[in-house]
């Protein structure tokens, strides 16, 4: 899944894709690099962030959607937490809703079943603006894993086909948490449901004795990539999809000659 930000401030690319035509010739090259997916975002989820309205929402990446949404070679997904937003997209040419919210919205689990769409049910506490504020857990893994199937089993009582589950790393965790559900991700897999994992260019990822900026930190989203889909992880959320998809060819070749053998 390739990440495409149509926003301002968005932590890693904010203001390089704003004009409608640059973030369709960037969707477009990640899929040439091996995107199956883009997912595009018009309101920043970094730590801190201030929400958007709808429509200014929309005013940014209605205009993308658009223009790729008669395209067939890869699926569209829409990281967003408003209903409305949501509908409008699917009836562009969304075919998935990726949820940061968690389907803590009624009224977003309805427009998802109503609209035919798939979902990403991702975990974060509280809101991007607050999230770091409440980072106190018992079992970090285990909170996130009730959490998701609790969202699972009313997604699916709710009507919704088919969705992913993503244990939002960096979204109200601190580093320690992050590798924490990591090196346990297995527990997630065991539920069942397709894992998504988005580690890229993340803070976390900065928090080694190195101290890298955010510009510097593709080994690392490269490592996570390789470490979660050794774990189970089907789909990875990356800004680097040429070099993520090269890590990913390696990881199947291994798998082949390890079922082979």
């Amino acid at each position: 899944m390739g990440v495409l930000n149509v926003t301002p401030d968005s932590f890693s690319d904010g203001g390089n894709h704003l004009q409608p035509q640059v973030a369709v010739e960037h969707a477009l090259r990640m899929v040439d690099e091996g995107a199956d997916f883009i997912d595009i975002g018009g309101e920043s989820s970094r730590p801190g962030a201030q929400p958007v309205s709808e429509e200014e929402e929309w005013a940014r990446i209605g205009p993308v959607v658009e223009a790729l949404g008669t395209r067939t070679s890869f699926l569209i997904s829409i990281d967003t937490q408003k209903p409305g937003l949501a509908r409008r997209c699917v009836e562009a040419g969304a075919v998935v809703i990726n949820d940061i919210g968690g389907l803590r919205d009624p009224a977003m689990m309805e427009a998802i079943a109503q609209s035919g769409a798939s979902a990403v049910i991702m975990h974060m506490r509280e809101t991007p603006e607050t999230m770091q504020q409440n980072v106190d857990y018992w079992d970090v893994v285990q909170e996130v894993r009730d959490y998701l199937l609790q969202q699972s089993v009313a997604a699916q009582q709710a009507g919704i086909a088919e969705f992913a589950i993503d244990p939002g790393l960096g979204f109200g965790k601190t580093a320690r948490q992050n590798f924490e559900i990591l090196s346990r991700l297995e527990e997630l897999v065991q539920l069942g449901y397709p894992v998504m994992i988005g580690p890229s260019r993340k803070s976390f990822l900065g928090s080694m004795p190195s101290q890298l900026p955010v510009g510097e930190r593709l080994e690392g989203t490269l490592a996570v990539v390789a470490a979660a889909v050794q774990k189970g992880a089907k789909i990875v959320r990356v800004h680097d999809v040429k070099q993520c998809r090269r890590v990913l060819e390696i990881m199947d070749a291994l798998k082949d000659v390890a079922s082979d053998g």
